[in-house]
């Protein structure tokens, strides 16, 4: 079976959660940039990859790595990179995406251009023909360019890893499935401590914890681009990493995971989205505000997305929801509250100083996960 280096895109500031789960999954990490993971594996590794990754954005085949200063040399180099071995005479092969940081080529439509210019003049050395159908398989390709070296690399995933295929129904303003997991990941919560999300929307937080807790893979009930790869990746591998995925599935019977929002429509389509997820049995969603926000229970967790504000009006209810967020929180005993907003007064109107802080980009918004720390539980004897 073939070795690649796989690249991992992830969000920026979360590479070390991403890191931990390709080790979980056994490869070795050979490059850790800002938003990207490289490792080694193979065949198997691309599929198991793209259905057990929670935190990834996609996995990508590396084709190949160079300096380009010129159009010439991106040209040139793109030309002496091995096509011929993914892409079939009938391959329909575009650069679906060029980014540039730091770099002398900086026009992606450019970039994008080159590339594919370059990518037919190789296949049409190596296949000895003029012209390509395009009929068959996708094999999209992206390329990143950091300081002048170009990442050049084929798309294994297709829609981004964060589409799990639960959520057909959502809120205003969505957390991404991925950065979800990322950020519950960064938390010490466990499948066996309480976690409430009283600001759930379409259930995001609360689904993936589930599915967390049931050790469900979030890529097993969808398709990706390389399984139509008949020539790179056999079938079968496909079907024995889902048959892997589908033998771990553990239900269990006394995880305690709560959702609650104000919008009684918005509830009800995250219940249908955690039935989607083949979880809705570990999650009990309901209609409340935060202030009413209680539980009898010690150790437990708030993980949550509160509004932001992004309109005049919203922002002026903002003070009074953060002061309501504060004396829920003080009302619960022992808890723990991880909260992720790009409200700048968060601290002051929850009335406490996080006692960790760190700046993740929510798409283009830089937001800030404030992270409350609640005592540990007795250990069991």
């Amino acid at each position: 079976m073939r070795t690649y280096e796989l690249v991992a895109p992830c969000h920026f500031g979360l590479e070390a959660v991403t890191k931990r789960e390709i080790y979980d999954l056994g490869y070795e990490i050979t490059r850790v940039e800002d938003g990207r993971i490289t490792f080694t594996g193979d065949d198997e590794a691309v599929c198991r990859a793209n259905i057990f990754l929670r935190t990834a954005e996609r996995v990508l085949i590396q084709v190949g790595r160079f300096r380009a200063e010129t159009y010439d040399e991106l040209f040139e180099g793109i030309k002496a990179l091995p096509w011929e071995e993914f892409i079939p005479k009938d391959g329909r092969f575009w650069v679906t995406k060029a980014s540039s940081i730091k770099s002398k080529l900086f026009s992606p439509s450019d970039i994008q251009s080159v590339a594919k210019k370059a990518m037919v003049e190789r296949l049409k050395q190596r296949y000895h023909q003029e012209w390509f159908s395009e009929e068959g398989a996708s094999y999209p390709v992206r390329i990143f360019f950091f300081k002048d070296e170009a990442a050049v690399t084929l798309d294994t995933t297709g829609e981004s890893l964060h589409k799990r295929g639960y959520r057909i129904l959502s809120a205003k303003a969505p957390l991404s499935e991925t950065l979800a997991a990322a950020l519950i990941r960064l938390t010490p919560w466990h499948k066996d401590r309480i976690l409430v999300d009283p600001f759930c929307g379409s259930g995001t937080f609360p689904i993936e914890a589930a599915m967390m807790a049931a050790n469900i893979a979030p890529g097993m009930n969808r398709s990706f681009t390389a399984e139509d790869w008949n020539g790179l990746i056999q079938k079968k591998l496909w079907y024995e990493a889902v048959q892997e995925a589908q033998e771990m599935i553990d239900l269990p019977d006394d995880t305690d995971i709560q959702g609650y929002d104000i919008d009684a429509q918005i509830v009800k389509a995250a219940r249908e989205n955690a039935r989607r997820a083949g979880v809705d049995q570990m999650i009990h969603f309901q209609q409340r505000e935060v202030k009413d926000l209680h539980h009898p229970k010690k150790y437990g967790f708030i993980i949550t997305n509160p509004p932001y504000g992004e309109r005049m009006e919203e922002k002026e209810a903002l003070p009074e929801l953060y002061r309501q967020i504060g004396e829920a929180y003080r009302g619960l005993d022992a808890w723990s509250l991880y909260l992720i907003t790009a409200y700048e007064d968060a601290q002051r109107f929850i009335g406490r100083k996080a006692d960790k802080n760190r700046k993740i980009y929510n798409g283009m918004i830089k937001t800030y996960f404030y992270q409350y720390m609640g005592p540990k539980p007795p250990k069991k004897c």
